[in-house]
């Protein structure tokens, strides 16, 4: 399990630590992709194929669910950890969420988000401010 917030610089190489807690359950690999509103995603190997199974199975009749699938899909890429506990950031996945030097790698349940510094301050203030709203609507639909 995935929990937790950790603060890293992304080096010359275009490489971010890993914290050491999460190390162990991602493996030596692990799937790097686009994530919602402005992160990436970073999965374990077998979390991950139990989100590609569920993106395979959208109706590819609607439009929704194949631009859901592109985004996702399309953005993937196997990521190995080194000696040192770092991944690689592709260019194309770091310009997506606008990386600059600090990286904020955040642990949320079976996957992890990696967010620049900037955005994710920035995300976090507004989402504080309104979780009481958000906690209300999930109990509406049975979340919690």
């Amino acid at each position: 399990m995935f929990i937790g917030e950790y603060r890293y610089l992304i080096d010359e190489k275009k490489r971010v630590s890993i914290p050491p807690k999460f190390r162990k359950e991602l493996g030596k690999k692990a799937i790097i992709t686009r994530g919602l509103d402005g992160c990436l995603f970073l999965y374990s190997q077998s979390e991950w194929k139990k989100l590609a199974e569920k993106l395979g199975k959208l109706p590819l009749g609607q439009a929704d669910a194949r631009g859901f699938q592109r985004i996702m899909l399309s953005g993937a890429m196997e990521t190995s950890i080194d000696n040192l506990g770092r991944i690689l950031i592709p260019d194309y996945l770091k310009d997506y969420a606008k990386l600059k030097k600090r990286v904020v790698v955040v642990g949320l349940y079976n996957h992890i988000e990696l967010w620049d510094e900037a955005r994710w301050n920035q995300y976090q203030k507004k989402s504080e401010k309104e979780v009481g709203d958000m906690a209300e609507r999930l109990s509406q639909l049975g979340g919690i």
